[in-house]
């Protein structure tokens, strides 16, 4: 009996000993593998302008000759909402390592934008430009213009949030300023509804994108942290709840692309990216929501309610398909990461139920070994998208690799990850059939 009891006890033990050390390799490898894509972004960002004409390139361009030219080198330096979610990546990820190498780079990044020489030279372009005939239009072909023109969600809105995080760490009074700037745009000058629902003026005359709910709510639950304002906060849980409202399917458990206001029509397409950056944004809202915040309850439900739909369409692989409903579509990185962040972090925070772990175990599982290289590329992202009425628009999207839209939120999955708790698979099975048997054996 007793050596039968040992032998028990060794072979538990042993069991133990040969789950831990896999977890823990689990754990080593996707530090690895974070550390080798942020690395990469950091070694590849130049920190310099060059002017294509002469081939010449500066660190400053501060007594530099002007030339309607002139530009930023490195796109990890352009001021665009996509390298707004990569900040947000890098400083998240700098939290989790706890290594200021990434917070520093983010830094580097905003000084490199921020310093007055810079920033005049390039405003002179805009200012010149703007002018023209079709200005407006024309503007786009220079370096920064999202940051003078600052009249769509996607100029200011992730970049503001990214700002607001390294303000908590860096208090430089340029930074709040730009900051208190993008909270009031969103707050009382973007296009919204008659209910208040943040829309576009195109493709349609008001149409709803699922985009802008990120692009919104992720400088909005942080500018209500920042201030401790809940006009802020009120204002990101209405668009939450109205953009359910006009953009979920219930059939399907999955949020359309947009909604044509004019026709008052959906469009046609459950795209990946879509419902990635409606679920980032409920993620966002509340991780900064206060916990007595009184429309808490309700946020929750909705995220609960969207994690449970895209479980429903989660691949073999753990990833998830350009067109989540139509498995002939390829699977895409940017959307897979965003839901293995988005629930990762719901698990942490006790929104979601434990056992959806493995739902983000396995979208990280699939990005490790699919999308991510042993030289820290991410690969199979979906670039930026508009909204058609044909889905071969959306089937024949290209696929790049190592662009701000997938890394950014990758570096979030696999931050998030290294935080969520390991499931374990709850109360076993025969414990659960011995209460019953106990209960049967007691009752009679």
């Amino acid at each position: 009996m007793i050596m039968k009891k040992s032998k028990i006890l060794f072979l538990l033990l042993m069991s133990v000993f040969y789950v831990v050390p896999l977890h823990a390799q689990s754990r080593a490898d996707t530090k690895q593998a974070l550390q080798k894509i942020a690395d990469r972004i950091i070694n590849s960002t130049s920190f310099k302008f060059i002017n294509p004409e002469t081939n010449k390139e500066y660190s400053s361009l501060k007594g530099v000759s002007f030339s309607m030219k002139m530009k930023v080198k490195s796109r990890y330096n352009h001021w665009h909402y996509t390298n707004g979610v990569l900040y947000i990546g890098m400083m998240e990820l700098a939290n989790q390592l706890n290594n200021k190498k990434y917070l520093n780079y983010v830094q580097h990044c905003m000084k490199f934008v921020f310093n007055p020489a810079n920033l005049d030279y390039f405003r002179k372009q805009y200012q010149k430009t703007l002018k023209q005939p079709e200005g407006l239009q024309k503007v786009r072909d220079h370096s920064w213009y999202m940051f003078y023109r600052m009249i769509r969600l996607d100029d200011y809105g992730t970049m503001g949030a990214s700002l607001i995080d390294l303000y908590q760490h860096h208090k430089n009074a340029d930074y709040r300023s730009y900051i208190n700037k993008a909270a009031d745009h969103v707050m009382y000058f973007q296009p919204r509804l008659q209910d208040s629902t943040i829309a576009r003026h195109f493709p349609h005359n008001m149409t709803v994108w699922a985009d802008d709910l990120y692009m919104s709510v992720s400088l909005l639950a942080r500018m209500g942290k920042l201030t401790g304002n809940n006009k802020y906060f009120d204002y990101a849980a209405k668009q939450v709840i109205h953009f359910h409202k006009y953009l979920w399917d219930p059939n399907r458990q999955l949020y359309y692309h947009c909604y044509y206001a004019d026709t008052q029509t959906n469009g046609t397409a459950y795209w990946g990216r879509a419902n990635g950056w409606v679920m980032m944004a409920q993620a966002d809202l509340l991780s900064a929501l206060p916990k007595d915040y009184p429309k808490r309850t309700e946020l929750i439900k909705l995220f609960r309610q969207q994690v449970r739909g895209i479980a429903r369409y989660q691949s073999k692989s753990g990833l998830w398909h350009q067109l989540l409903n139509k498995t002939d579509s390829f699977l895409e990185t940017s959307c897979s990461a965003m839901f293995t962040y988005s629930i990762a972090r719901g698990v942490s925070r006790g929104w979601l139920p434990k056992d959806f772990a493995q739902v983000a175990d396995f979208g990280w599982r699939g990005l490790m070994k699919k999308e991510i290289t042993d030289n820290g590329d991410v690969k199979n992202i979906c670039p930026g998208t508009g909204i058609e009425p044909s889905l071969s628009v959306y089937y024949s999207r290209p696929r790049r690799t190592d662009i701000a839209m997938g890394e950014g939120p990758v570096l979030r999955a696999g931050a998030a990850i290294l935080n969520m708790p390991h499931y374990h698979g709850g109360i076993p099975a025969y414990k659960t059939y011995h209460l019953v048997h106990d209960r049967r054996k007691n009752n009679k």
